[in-house]
């Protein structure tokens, strides 16, 4: 399989977070899009992913995945025993709903405030920016920090007792919002807790070294 990625991008690190917990690093070849170059929203990157947003899958026979959600499902259920997106029907409820809302309230929030209320990529991909909805963005993603120390405060994992996809959703937020200087308030304690407890875990850890840009080129 192929993942067309980039190392440092926080939608990727999902996707990475996922492999490494899924022990399935060795069944992938990481091939390097460029964001900062705009290499994503080029003709040969878009006949892959129509959206031009990072990471896509390709399989052995030609299928493209796009969406972190979708290729964390596929890859969870590849061994016929899923652990990151839930064995039960009400595991799977709770956990596509906590993940929904950790895209919501605070990653896809921090991306629009990277894309609208900072330079972003830069000018040359960067074609339309509204300061303002970025930076109401800004905020929603401090609520949403909020909501989830709300939630971590009586559970130890956001969609309850065991590690999911909806706690990979929230580190990639965190991720994106160190990238903005955008920090965890001081009174999140529960969301501060658990975060730290989650950069101890070897996949998160070891994300961004499991492929450096000079590997493969799109």
């Amino acid at each position: 399989m192929n993942i067309y990625d980039w190392h440092t991008g926080p939608y990727p690190a999902r996707v990475r977070i996922a492999l490494a917990e899924k022990n399935l690093q060795s069944q992938v070849r990481f091939i390097s899009v460029d964001l900062w170059k705009g290499e994503h929203k080029l003709p040969d990157f878009l006949a892959r992913n129509y959206s031009g947003t990072l990471p896509v899958l390709e399989l052995p026979d030609g299928t493209f995945l796009a969406e972190c959600t979708a290729i964390t499902q596929y890859l969870d259920t590849l061994d016929g025993e899923p652990t990151l997106t839930g064995r039960t029907a009400l595991e799977q409820g709770l956990i596509h709903m906590m993940n929904k809302r950790a895209e919501i309230e605070l990653l896809d929030a921090v991306s629009v405030y990277f894309h609208h209320g900072t330079p972003g990529l830069g000018p040359d991909v960067e074609l339309y920016q509204n300061p303002e909805w970025g930076f109401r963005q800004r905020d929603k993603a401090v609520r949403g920090m909020h909501y989830f120390d709300s939630v971590l405060r009586t559970q130890p994992y956001i969609a309850g007792d065991s590690f999911s996809m909806a706690d990979i959703t929230v580190i990639g937020g965190l991720i994106f919002a160190e990238l903005v200087d955008l920090p965890i308030p001081a009174e999140c304690e529960a969301l501060l807790a658990w975060y730290a407890r989650m950069e101890e875990r070897p996949s998160v850890q070891n994300r961004v070294t499991m492929s450096m840009p000079s590997a493969v080129n799109a």
